[in-house]
């Protein structure tokens, strides 16, 4: 998967000489390294062969698994820097097998000790860098994650583009391409697609000001990256870095690379925090967004027709609750603190763009309302408290009128970019799901580790499924399968809505006569939604005997945890 992503970014179509393309590979794999090796006296073959038929995409694996028409329209302790140019550019006899210039290839591993903190993945992105600024110094910088491959060889040259563009084009700091996948079920089950966000939300961002950093699929400038402040009087002179030679021999880059990414090299600097990716966050790419736009950059969104990337979505339902945790996390930690859009921004950003930033940072939180909604109005329900007006109440009429025109809007969204009906209500469940843990874990994360009980991690997500997830995966069956709090979390809500919407259903059935059924239409409505939302885990608790359906352990205590909660309520 590696490999093919880097081989897809080489065949750009774009002039070799002045492309430069670097794996950092953060877990120091031998496996890696080699298989990068391997890359680079293939693609000798393989970049001819993408250019003579215009093949796209140009991943050879996502090439050989689709019918292709020509395009028309853990970490691990490492105690040392591995810097290795593979391919130098610079080098006349680096060519492929019609005589054609290839372009620069790195394989890049950091220094990493137990007594530095690395950071994650703005620690390697930042060490990249660096390194990348000593072998080539591109004036344009592109980051892409390891699973997501180049779908449009013409990428590149549309975003420079804009940062070429004779009128507004020095003040572009990034052009930020959407997130798409390829492995997307036809519904959706997991919602991963993030079209209406990618669809959207970031062309809102676009119009208020600038779209945010989302850590992939990025073209940056340089100097905006590096932590330069922008001013109206700056204009780009691409010249200098077109005449730009290199003198020293490969050897000798490598081996001063290597200091560049030692351990301790970033130690009393600005690295993190004036300069480069941010540290101290689980989402490092918002935050460095900000504030490359608070030091008065301007961002680009640019959404073509054919995708410019394509990468892995979740194929399980913990991976996907696993990620939103901690970007929820990360991101209200933002909102908390001094980066907050409203203080980072302050006289910086238009009022507009800091509220859109505000949506993501806001998520945490808004679990608590939603706890709130799927808990308290079942339980009134079981007990025979009646929370919303009678039907035959005119003020019933605003409940309503909220609750279907928001649904119809969200409904005609999904539809508007692509999706299906099947897959909107998937959509609604994995909003549920994940406001019910995900976030609030994420709030829950944030508030211990400013109690000092935790400290921050960076929970990598899983990018390759097994044979028998990734059937079930395309079978649309949710995966279940390891114990976790969050599945324990959902199952007891689930159950405890049958248990209320059963109970409550029971007395309001014995009470026809009295007509109480006006007094809970609307809780009925909404216990019996949520009960319908949650068959899947029903069918994952008792009719599922597959290896990934819910745990006996979390059935029990599931069915503990909601029986007394409903005996409190009636107590």
């Amino acid at each position: 998967m590696v490999i093919n992503t880097v081989l897809s970014v080489m065949a750009y179509d774009y002039p070799p000489e002045k492309l430069s393309v670097y794996l950092s590979d953060d877990g120091g794999s031998d496996l890696t390294f080699y298989a990068m090796l391997e890359a680079s006296r293939f693609s000798k073959i393989w970049l001819p062969f993408c250019k003579k038929f215009e093949v796209e995409p140009r991943s050879p694996e996502a090439y050989f698994c689709t019918a292709v028409e020509p395009l028309g329209e853990p970490v691990l302790a490492k105690e040392w820097s591995t810097v290795k140019i593979l391919i130098d550019g610079r080098d006349f006899e680096a060519v492929d097998i019609q005589g054609q210039p290839l372009p620069t290839l790195v394989y890049f591993a950091r220094e990493k000790r137990a007594q530095y903190h690395h950071h994650f993945k703005a620690g390697a992105m930042n060490a990249l860098i660096r390194v990348s600024s000593t072998i080539s110094n591109s004036p344009i910088i592109l980051n892409v994650d390891c699973d997501m491959y180049s779908n449009n060889s013409k990428s590149v040259r549309d975003a420079l583009c804009f940062f070429m563009d004779e009128e507004k084009g020095n003040e572009v700091g990034f052009v930020q391409f959407p997130q798409a996948f390829e492995n997307l079920t036809k519904n959706d089950v997991y919602s991963s697609s993030l079209n209406v966000t990618m669809e959207m939300e970031m062309p809102g961002f676009d119009g208020n000001g600038g779209p945010c950093y989302i850590g992939t699929g990025c073209f940056h400038r340089r100097e905006a990256l590096s932590g330069k402040k922008y001013n109206k009087n700056y204009k780009e002179d691409w010249k200098r870095w077109s005449n730009r030679s290199v003198e020293e021999s490969t050897r000798v880059l490598e081996e001063t690379s290597k200091v560049l990414a030692s351990c301790n090299y970033e130690e009393n600097t600005q690295w993190g925090k004036e300069i480069g990716l941010k540290y101290d966050s689980a989402v490092e790419d918002v935050l460095t967004g900000l504030a490359i736009q608070c030091r008065g950059w301007r961002s680009i969104y640019f959404n073509p027709k054919r995708k410019g990337f394509l990468g892995v979505a979740p194929t399980t339902l913990l991976q996907s609750l696993i990620q939103h945790r901690r970007w929820s996390d990360g991101d209200f930690k933002i909102f908390a603190s001094r980066h907050c859009p409203f203080v980072l921004g302050y006289k910086k950003i238009p009022l507009k763009l800091q509220l859109s930033y505000c949506i993501y940072p806001l998520w945490a939180p808004t679990s608590l309302t939603t706890l709130y909604y799927v808990i308290v109005p079942s339980l009134c329900f079981l007990r025979g408290i009646s929370l919303f007006p009678q039907i035959s109440n005119p003020w019933v009429l605003a409940f309503v009128f909220v609750i279907f025109l928001h649904r119809a809007y969200s409904l005609g969204e999904c539809i508007l970019f692509g999706g299906t009906f099947k897959g909107w209500w998937n959509d609604q469940r994995m909003w549920l799901y994940r406001r019910t843990t995900s976030y609030f874990f994420g709030l829950l994360d944030y508030i211990l580790k400013r109690l000092g009980f935790t400290k921050s991690t960076f929970v990598i997500t899983t990018k390759v499924a097994d044979d028998d997830v990734s059937q079930r995966y395309e079978q649309e069956v949710m995966e279940f399968g390891t114990s976790s709090p969050m599945f324990t979390i959902l199952a007891t809500l689930a159950l405890l809505n049958a248990f209320c919407f059963f109970g409550g259903l029971k007395r309001v059935i014995a009470d026809l006569e009295t007509m109480v059924w006006e007094q809970f239409s609307l809780q009925i409505l909404l216990c019996g939604l949520l009960v319908f939302i949650n068959l899947p885990i029903y069918q994952g608790l008792f009719f599922r005997k597959d290896v990934a359906s819910l745990s006996t352990s979390i059935s029990y205590q599931s069915t503990i945890f909601a029986l007394l909660a409903c005996a409190i309520a009636l107590y």
